[in-house]
């Protein structure tokens, strides 16, 4: 089996976002990827977010963004606790996370991912047996 790997929301964005068409590119190419080897994962937060930035910032129909959120959600999507909550916490606190990005790296944890796909956080860095990985650097 592959890899799982964890598709933070600004990567589902950008493969709908008009503006950047290298970032749209590539991102798309992450998205098509982990489709097809059926090893990617996001979290509930993911979808949420996605909605309410491809309805906002992108200016996409709700009904077309639904449709998008129901395509993205054939990956394994996680769902956090309290517990996971409260351990999100702590790495906010023990790594300096905004807790936003705490609760996506303890949803990556949860779902025995090895890569995070995200340009908000540090790329290379290592959380546990997380990297995270900046999939738009070599694009920079």
């Amino acid at each position: 089996m592959s890899a799982r790997e964890f598709l933070d929301t600004n990567v589902l964005v950008y493969a709908h976002d008009g503006a950047d068409l290298t970032k749209r590119g590539r991102a798309r190419e992450v998205v098509r990827r982990l489709l097809r080897e059926r090893n990617g994962v996001l979290s509930v937060q993911v979808l949420q977010e996605f909605f309410a930035a491809a309805t906002r910032k992108l200016g996409m129909p709700s009904e077309t963004a639904r449709q998008h959120v129901l395509t993205y959600a054939r990956f394994d999507v996680v769902s956090l606790s309290v517990p996971d909550v409260m351990a999100a916490i702590d790495l906010h606190r023990l790594h300096q996370f905004s807790i936003r990005d705490a609760l996506i790296v303890r949803a990556a944890l949860n779902g025995a991912c090895t890569t995070l796909h995200t340009e908000d956080m540090q790329t290379g860095r290592l959380v546990e047996t997380l990297e995270i990985v900046n999939p738009f650097a070599i694009l920079q």
